[in-house]
């Protein structure tokens, strides 16, 4: 597979050359910076390392994998959007995804010119091989994108499932992982070496609490990255945030208490949601929010709104359902008792 990548990517992606920054040229911590047009004064004054080495290496020491392994991007949007402009010819190639699922997949898919095969899951919100595996022969189709735990579903897709496409599909195969650490199942980065083809997808957007920073990661085999760093601009990660992701990543002890704090109000919110006459099913969730079907969703959305409650009206992607992320204890309680009234009503 390692040697096939190449052909997979675009042609004039194989023959860019990529913008060389002053901090390409020279790299060092010392010196009369006279080389990038830079304001002499300040604090942030100079532009940041383009490669981000030491948000890389606590990573690398998090996920025991190396840095040469590690993309960091804008969030993990700017690393889905890289996977289409570097795999994908605008108007010619195809991408396949399994719906419902995380929206900006087809965003992206839009924004590139690039044809989305969505296939519905099952009842159970699996993937359905059947109708997967025509698509294999497919020459155009060069990414499938799985998101597990699956947005809005909130569930885990099978591993077996998975590694099926990974072992019969020759194209890109990007795992979303950005609600992972909600959840028992190991993360498939360990499995990079063993498929080339792989891009596992994570944030610190939800586990670690840093969404107001964008701060997305990419995991992939060092050929894969080169072509990432070719495309991306140059200086995409701010110094402020590559700071503030370091001192975040530096307190683990704080990171578990705050993921066990999640899910045990996750499990009290859903016992307490179960007793409730406008809650018709709650599915089975691994992250950190729950899907539920009720009476009518877009009444029920409306309802909280006017208490300044906001949840997610999925209704327009699962008949009657709301998905409702963990809050604190004071805000889950808010809700119910919002809930509890609307249903005596």
């Amino acid at each position: 597979m390692k040697s096939k990548i190449k052909e997979l990517v675009r042609k004039n992606i194989q023959a860019l050359a990529s913008y060389s920054s002053a901090r390409d040229e020279y790299s060092g911590k010392e010196g009369i910076f006279l080389d990038a047009n830079e304001n002499p004064f300040g604090i942030y004054n100079r532009y940041p390392d383009p490669y981000q080495p030491a948000l890389k290496n606590k990573l690398s020491e998090l996920k025991n994998i190396s840095p040469d392994n590690i993309f960091v991007g804008n969030g993990s949007d700017e690393a889905i959007d890289l996977a289409f402009r570097i795999f994908c010819e605008p108007g010619y190639d195809k991408a396949l995804t399994f719906v419902p699922t995380y929206g900006m997949y087809e965003v992206s898919a839009n924004i590139n010119d690039v044809v989305l095969i969505k296939l519905p899951l099952n009842k159970d919100f699996q993937i359905d091989r059947t109708t997967l595996q025509p698509y294999f022969s497919d020459e155009k189709l060069k990414l499938i994108f799985l998101c597990s735990p699956n947005n809005p579903t909130g569930n885990l897709l099978s591993v077996a499932d998975i590694e099926f496409i990974l072992n019969n599909y020759n194209g890109i195969v990007i795992i979303d992982e950005a609600y992972i650490d909600f959840c028992d199942q190991p993360s498939f980065i360990q499995k990079i070496e063993k498929y080339p083809n792989l891009i596992v997808i994570q944030t610190l957007s939800k586990a670690w609490g840093l969404a107001g920073i964008r701060l997305g990661i990419g995991y992939m085999s060092e050929e894969i990255l080169s072509y990432f760093n070719r495309v991306k601009p140059p200086y995409n990660i701010s110094l402020i945030n590559q700071q503030t992701a370091l001192d975040i990543l530096e307190d683990e002890v704080q990171f578990q208490k705050k993921v066990e704090n999640i899910l045990t109000e996750k499990s009290k919110l859903i016992q307490n949601l179960s007793g409730l006459s406008a809650v018709r099913k709650i599915y089975p969730s691994d992250a950190n929010f729950i899907l539920a079907e009720v009476e009518n969703a877009d009444e029920l959305y409306e309802k909280l709104i006017d208490r300044k409650i906001i949840i997610r009206n999925r209704n327009s992607v699962i008949r009657n359902c709301v998905r409702i992320s963990v809050g604190t204890s004071e805000e889950n309680n808010e809700l119910l008792n919002a809930l509890k009234e609307f249903s005596n009503d």
